[in-house]
């Protein structure tokens, strides 16, 4: 009789252990498919800003190798309200990689996040959270990217309560991370009326004054936001470790117009600008503020419509500048006079440009202005020309095999990635290494 009520009390627990289990198998399918949430990761490459990562909360923790790049599909739609009809365009991105993270999307063993690694490129637009509006505004801005992460294949949790995980979707954004801008900070200051934002980079100190590095924005990063010059191309290089260490550390300063540099008193690139003396304000007031800059070596430069700024900088501003690195720069050689030389060749100048450039054109800017130079006598002023603005990365190509080309006016990505060299001296100079050679008391 013993034996028989053993055995019935042993089927009960094994019964009740079942349930348990499955039940738990269950919750563990079934608890999981709440909407959740993601963040996106944004990168800034050569051709601007992309979405390169998502990273999805699940919520639970899963093991190190769950999931696949096939385990979610990712699905993005970007509009821009600034324009009549918002919507722009919407598809699904290619997960190129997928990995169990911490929340800062950091690999790990264990964890309640996955990373998503999507291709990028610069003939994709899916990836890109801005939109240069050229019809209405002529500015870049940032915009609607409303993504949605779906899990298309079951994750199996080999660890605790075993069962899968299905049917979650991400749909909800948790906030975005964007690499390198993060790290500079913005302000804006006003002078008669004249009110300029910026944002700046400043190093670690040390027991040594450190220089800064004046950036000046193209024509499609003015406004108000301030991280829009440093995300629109590839502005936020500056503060790489890689640069930086030319300099031993520089304070890098991105002043922002509200419109364009090249707005001038009497029309567009009139040898003048509305923000000219606001400009100069503004850079003296952030040397004042920052005791830490070396005021021998306080460096400008711009692309575009920032070159313009900086050809008129250097020019009513001669002796202030230890050296000055306009790129495509925009203005006309028709509208700098004898004197204007004169006060050009008293700061070391390297101009960068791309000989297919049809926006400003090197044979109405840049080339006349440097052989003008050269006679009057400079005595530091270099000149690269390229054939063209192609990717030196190995990653992106034509349909052919050659290297994908940009447009001829971007010359600027070869500086910021310190690809500019020439012999100076009968030594090839990077123009990093030059620019950081440069200062006042040499």
């Amino acid at each position: 009789m013993l034996k028989k009520h053993v055995k019935i009390g042993l089927l009960l627990i094994v019964t009740m252990i079942m349930s348990l289990s499955f039940s738990a198998g269950v919750f563990a399918k079934e608890g999981n498919t709440k909407p959740t949430s993601y963040r996106t990761v944004t990168e800034i490459h050569d051709w601007g800003a992309a979405d390169s990562k998502v990273i999805v909360e699940i919520g639970t923790p899963l093991p190190k190798d769950s999931v696949t790049k096939d385990t979610f599909k990712v699905h993005v739609a970007r509009s821009d309200d600034r324009l009549a009809n918002p919507f722009l365009e919407e598809g699904y991105r290619t997960v190129t990689e997928a990995y169990v993270s911490d929340k800062d999307g950091k690999p790990a063993v264990r964890g309640k996040y996955v990373v998503l690694e999507m291709e990028i490129g610069p003939n994709s637009s899916l990836d890109s959270p801005l939109n240069y509006d050229w019809a209405t505004t002529g500015l870049n801005a940032w915009i609607h990217t409303e993504y949605t992460i779906t899990q298309v294949e079951d994750i199996t949790i080999h660890s605790g309560n075993s069962g899968t995980i299905s049917g979650l979707v991400a749909d909800t954004f948790a906030g975005g991370i964007r690499e390198l801008v993060n790290d500079f900070s913005s302000g804006s200051k006003t002078y008669n009326d004249v009110t300029l934002t910026y944002a700046d980079y400043v190093p670690a100190k040390d027991k040594v004054k450190n220089p800064l590095i004046i950036w000046l924005h193209g024509g499609g990063e003015g406004g108000t936001d301030t991280s829009i010059p440093l995300s629109a191309n590839k502005a936020v290089n500056f503060a790489t470790e890689e640069i930086q260490s030319y300099f031993d550390g520089a304070y890098v300063l991105v002043p922002q117009a509200p419109t364009r540099w090249m707005d001038g008193f009497t029309g567009g690139a009139d040898g003048t600008s509305i923000y000219q003396e606001a400009l100069m304000a503004l850079i003296q007031d952030y040397v004042a503020n920052n005791p830490d800059i070396d005021p021998n070596r306080i460096y400008i430069g711009g692309a575009s419509n920032g070159g313009y700024m900086t050809m008129l900088m250097i020019r009513d501003y001669p002796g202030y500048f230890a050296a000055a690195f306009p790129v495509c720069e925009g203005l006309r050689t028709t509208l700098i006079t004898d004197e204007d030389i004169e006060n050009l060749t008293k700061t070391p100048i390297w101009f960068v440009t791309s000989a297919n450039d049809t926006t400003l054109r090197p044979e109405l800017h840049t080339l006349p202005t440097y052989n003008r130079l050269l006679e009057a006598g400079a005595k530091n002023v270099q000149l690269s020309l390229f054939d063209g603005v192609y990717d030196t990365t190995g990653l992106y190509n034509k349909a052919d095999g050659t290297p994908f080309e940009y447009n001829g006016h971007w010359s600027w990505i070869y500086v910021y990635n310190n690809e500019v060299a020439e012999t100076i001296n009968g030594k090839t100079t990077t123009i990093m290494e030059w620019i950081s050679a440069q200062s006042l008391n040499k």
